[in-house]
This record gives structure tokens, C-alpha cells and sequence, in this order.
């Protein structure tokens, strides 16, 4: 499912960013990918949904961890920060990697929105 824009007018990175989290929350989709320029915008307006844990991941050592650490099902790339290449090595270490459990689920646990 593609929930962005296509096209190279301006657009506000929120109404995205809610359309994927309903999609997550509504079990349409497992997990989802987001980009913005920084990926801040849309890691904080993701974070807002119950149920979603959007990670910000720059490189792959950050995606492996905020799939095995964070257990995030919304992977957040910075698109001006990193290159195609670099996006898709971080999007299939975050794919491939488990959620580790344990202390991990007690942490995830005392997240509000969790």
C-alpha cells in the first residue's frame, strides 16, 4: 500500500503520516515505512497514534536495534540524510531483524501509547 504523495508539489508530511498510522492501527497493513526530509516530522506525528512505534533509523545498526530493541512497526528514514542504497539496506535490516523481548517488553510496556 502506497499512502504518499506522488508528485513533486509541496505537501504536508502529517496527513501522510496519518493515513499510514490508521492503516497500522486498523491492521490493514503489518508495518509501514515513512520518509520525510529530516524524518522527525513524521516520527512525532506517528508516535501520536496508540498503537505505533515509528523508530527514526539512519543507518543499519539504528534499524536492526529499533526493530530489536523498540519492536517498531513503522520504520522512519530521514530521505535527505541518506541515500537509496543506504535506504534499502536499513529497510531490509529492519525487516529481518526479530523483536528481542524480554527487558525490552517491559520497556515497550510503560510507553503510553503503546
Amino acid at each position: 500500500m502506497d499512502y504518499g504523495t506522488h508528485g513533486t508539489a509541496s505537501v504536508d508530511y502529517a496527513d501522510f503520516a496519518h493515513d499510514l498510522a490508521n492503516a497500522v492501527e486498523t491492521r490493514e497493513v503489518d508495518r509501514g515505512i515513512a520518509l520525510c526530509g529530516t524524518g522527525n516530522g513524521m516520527a512525532m506525528t506517528l508516535n501520536h497514534h496508540k498503537g505505533i512505534r515509528a523508530g527514526l533509523a539512519w543507518n543499519r545498526e539504528v534499524g536492526a536495534l529499533v526493530s530489536q530493541h523498540n519492536d517498531a512497526n513503522v520504520l522512519v528514514l530521514p530521505a535527505r540524510f541518506i541515500t537509496l542504497t543506504m535506504a534499502r539496506l536499513i529497510t531490509r535490516t529492519w525487516l529481518e531483524t526479530p523483536f528481542e523481548g524480554g527487558r525490552h517488553a517491559r520497556r515497550i510496556a510503560k510507553i503510553p501509547c503503546a
